[in-house]
């Protein structure tokens, strides 16, 4: 409820600063779903979040909830921690249930907030969910966020952008190899490139 609530007025606010939706038509209306999507700004979550017809569960750096009010809001939103520079188990279990169960996931695949907009390099975490969890992969792109908050006026056009799912067809028929997460997060990025330009 409180996840609603929030959405519904951060997406007023949004739309108000001029945010255009594109290819939301490409998000399937069921079944586990990772989007993956650039990262430049703190706001590109909320432009992925609001842009979604269903819930995003996100992942948050682990260092956001060492403040409990901060955990709270954060789990409320349906956020869950990540420790950064490791393989953390406890995150990839929880992303595997929440995809398990047919929830859709957001993740910057970069693994951080990066000063350029065009996308160089990708993690092999959504590639690995994706094919743990057969769930579909949908690059997005958000443009417009870099350098325009926290006061929400600039010249750039406010706009979230979701391409096609990924054809996992063959990866899946094949078992999975670090060649082969390679390989996907690679595509993935191209994809999401192809977005921002």
């Amino acid at each position: 409820m409180f996840y609603y609530l929030v959405r519904g007025l951060v997406k007023f606010v949004l739309l108000f600063l001029g945010l255009k939706f594109e290819g939301i038509h490409n998000l399937p209306k069921k079944g586990a779903v990772i989007i993956v999507a650039n990262h430049v700004s703190a706001w590109d979550p909320l432009l992925v979040a609001v842009g979604s017809p269903r819930p995003v569960h996100f992942m948050a750096k682990a260092e956001l909830y060492q403040n409990q009010i901060l955990a709270r809001l954060l789990n409320a939103l349906n956020a869950f921690p990540v420790k950064r520079g490791q393989a953390d188990r406890n995150a990839i279990r929880k992303a595997l249930k929440l995809l398990e169960s047919g929830k859709v996931l957001g993740i910057f695949p970069e693994g951080t907030r990066k000063k350029e907009v065009g996308m160089e390099a990708a993690q092999a975490g959504a590639a690995m969910l994706a094919l743990k969890s057969g769930a579909q992969l949908i690059p997005a792109a958000c443009l417009g966020t870099k350098g325009r908050f926290p006061w929400g006026w600039g010249r750039s056009t406010l706009k979230i952008r979701y391409g096609k799912p990924l054809n996992l067809t063959a990866y899946r028929q094949e078992k999975t190899t670090s060649a082969s997460l390679d390989q996907i997060s690679q595509e993935i990025i191209r994809e999401i490139n192809k977005l921002l330009y």
